[in-house]
């Protein structure tokens, strides 16, 4: 944890920025959004709480004077602050009644009902320190392998194992890691994703009545979706986090006094995940104009360029097949991929890496790592290319319209809201119509100045830094006004805690 950098400003309105490996410990684009937000409100008093790997991370972003701290809450490694042993007796039962509650509610769709109650009672057993060694203790693993076997419940034709059981034992502990967080009694929290960012602002809502504010660029639950397709788990234990992410994203639409969506896709998601129209405001996400100004004449080479985090929800393989077929037209074509490659995506730019060999492009295609201007990157393409799986409403994209770049991008998130006619979008996952759609801006020079000149004045009249912020602030200053009340179960769990443990 980093403690206080600087007095809060008396009167100000606070508020606390919950993140997700993203602000302040490294770059992208919800980090910029994030750096964005803070350094255009000065005359509001931040905090960060910043769920992150290890808690070793360095600061990735300058912090301004107004962040007045910074707490991590990493998810791997040993739990800090927390004791080494379960509780015991009466306490250790109360658990486990309370635990098998919350088991049911993640396997048995008739007992969701009960998530919410036994999430914030878990919380008071992170608050104490306990919650990591009871989750891990045997009674409470064999809780889960009998739960899992009930004939009443569909995952027991799984045959889930002892083996499943301690995989989604701990997958399960490092996610509920964040309860652990102080939460914050006044201001505002801001959650900038859903997801385990947003379990200090729910535990801060129920116990003190802070205004929870959610604010999903990409559609978490969509992402885990996603993401889980790949994992090596068994069915039972996707099953199990699966089900544990979708209630937790009902439950945080469920509290929040505003959830703000980037864009139309992820309004229509949060509606059917249970959020009340009337909570719903859309606020687009900014550049400045100035900042992204016109990038200047195009390369001599034809090039495709392309920006962002080397990481699966990018779809680079997509991409890259694309690419090859561009060079079957174009031989002397180029793509150039900037931006790096975070902890754990190794493999998967290896794997990228060898696609291009195996379809003879290698020597075409360069991994330029991590630019120090990203103005850079989108300069170096006649082309700007976004061949995403999932998003939000992606700052490569109106960053590279700003400059007047003309852009390929794929139909995700709030992509074709963003370009609307000045850029061709295709299917995700569609090299074939990638590769179409890049090859007719390449062979088109009238039609890229055409659409470049279209994607500026675009953003201009409808996606600057200006409106965000400002829109931001009146959120800001709304919420702080009206706190929510306290609801919620009396603190069973702090009782049990209470006992001298003998049985």
């Amino acid at each position: 944890m980093r403690g206080p950098l600087a007095e809060p400003v008396p009167g100000a309105t606070t508020v606390t920025l919950l993140t997700e490996g993203t602000y302040p410990h490294s770059h992208g684009g919800v980090s910029v959004w994030c750096d964005q937000l803070v350094t255009g409100m000065p005359d509001i008093t931040f905090r960060v709480i910043a769920v992150t790997g290890t808690g070793r991370e360095t600061l990735a972003w300058p912090i301004p004077p107004q962040v007045t701290a910074v707490s991590c809450v990493p998810l791997w490694g040993p739990p800090r602050a927390v004791r080494a042993t379960p509780p015991r007796g009466r306490a250790m039962r109360c658990f486990l009644t309370g635990y098998e509650r919350f088991l049911l509610a993640l396997l048995d769709p008739d007992r969701e009902r009960l998530f919410a109650t036994e999430l914030y009672r878990l919380a008071e057993y992170a608050e104490h320190g306990t919650l990591s060694a009871a989750m891990a203790s045997e009674p409470a693993v064999r809780l889960l392998v009998r739960l899992w076997n009930r004939p009443d419940l569909p995952i027991a034709s799984a045959r889930p194992t002892l083996h499943d059981a301690l995989t989604a034992t701990d997958l399960l502990e490092h996610a509920l890691r964040p309860l652990a967080a102080v939460p914050p009694a006044d201001g505002v929290t801001h959650a900038v994703s859903g997801g385990l960012a947003a379990l200090p602002g729910l535990v801060a809502r129920e116990r003190h009545g802070t205004p929870f504010l959610l604010t999903e660029h990409g559609v978490y639950l969509r992402e885990r979706y996603l993401g889980f397709r790949a994992e090596p788990y068994g069915w039972p234990v996707k099953a199990l986090m699966l089900g544990f992410f979708r209630l937790l994203a009902q439950e945080s639409y469920r509290r929040a006094a505003l959830v703000t969506p980037g864009n139309r896709y992820n309004r229509r998601w949060e509606e059917h995940g249970g959020t009340p129209p009337e909570r719903i405001r859309t606020v687009y996400n900014g550049v400045d104009p100035a900042a992204f100004p016109p990038a200047g004449p195009e390369p001599d080479t034809p090039t495709l360029s392309w920006a962002g985090r080397v990481d699966p929800i990018k779809g680079l393989e997509t991409l890259i097949r694309a690419f090859a077929l561009v060079r079957e037209e174009i031989p002397t074509a180029r793509l150039r991929l900037f931006g790096g490659t975070p902890r754990g995506a190794e493999d998967y730019r290896s794997s990228c890496e060898t696609l291009a060999t195996e379809l003879g492009v290698a020597g075409a295609v360069t991994f330029e790592g991590r630019v120090e201007d990203i103005r850079d990157a989108y300069a170096a393409g006649t082309v700007v290319m976004l061949s995403s799986i999932s998003e939000g409403f992606p700052f490569t994209l109106i960053e590279a319209m700003s400059c007047g770049r003309a852009t390929v991008s794929t139909d995700v998130g709030g992509v074709r809201e963003a370009v609307g006619d000045s850029g061709l979008v295709v299917p995700p996952r569609d090299p074939e119509r990638m590769a179409r759609a890049a090859l007719t801006l390449l062979r088109d020079p009238a039609l890229r100045a055409r659409m470049g000149e279209a994607a500026r004045l675009r953003v201009i009249e409808q996606f600057t830094l200006r409106r965000t912020i400002s829109a931001f602030r009146e959120i800001y200053h709304e919420l702080s006004g009206h706190r929510g009340g306290v609801a919620g179960p009396a603190p069973a769990a702090a009782m049990a805690l209470a006992a001298d443990g003998t049985a």
